[in-house]
């Protein structure tokens, strides 16, 4: 399996002049996910994709020995989309702004997952991440209730074609390493406070 983070984004709504997953949580924030992948050891290969939007962050990456793939920069979902196919195993795809993250939850996600399914998304409930006080924009609704995603999804690419629908399976996992990502100035006071 290939860990992917995803980390070209431009981070505007954090309204900060620093790029975003370099902002300090003890360390820059990209790199407690890049250490988690790496520590997990569920991984033949770990790979940035970084766009121009971000290009400290490709600096850093590299910097750590991190595999790089340059999208366009248009959005995660483009840039998701434009690369998927450049892999021939399944691919654990994650947001690079997980500051909490560790290889422990990497492992239990793995294990939860059934690599054979095309597209699996690891779910929030909209309630657990409401007794954190995290708000979140997308919502989805799975067994009659609310969810939000994790920033987690675990793809095979081998079961693609092309820009077609993709039946979505889900896992839910209230967790507080995966339920922070960092979108706005909000999210890291949140984490200032953890």
């Amino acid at each position: 399996m290939i860990g992917l983070v995803m980390c070209g984004g431009k981070g505007t709504r954090m309204n900060l002049p620093e790029e975003k997953l370099l902002l300090k949580y003890k360390n820059p924030i990209i790199q407690h996910v890049t250490s988690a992948l790496q520590e997990s050891g569920c991984f033949s290969k770990i790979i940035g994709a970084t766009s121009y939007n971000a290009p400290k962050t490709r600096e850093f990456l590299t910097s750590l020995e991190i595999s790089i793939i340059q999208t366009d920069g248009n959005g995660y979902v483009n840039d998701l989309n434009q690369i998927l196919h450049n892999f021939d195993e399944p691919v654990f795809v994650i947001s690079g702004d997980m500051p909490l993250l560790d290889a422990k939850i990497i492992r239990e996600i793995v294990q939860l997952v059934d690599i054979k399914n095309t597209w699996t998304t690891v779910l929030l409930s909209k309630n657990f991440l409401d007794s954190l006080h995290i708000k979140t924009e997308y919502l989805v609704h799975y067994n009659k209730k609310e969810y939000s995603y994790s920033g987690i999804s675990i793809v095979n690419p081998s079961s693609l074609s092309g820009m077609k629908h993709v039946e979505e399976s889900y896992v839910v996992l209230d967790d507080k390493r995966i339920a922070l990502n960092l979108n706005t100035k909000q999210d890291y006071d949140l984490l200032g406070a953890t």
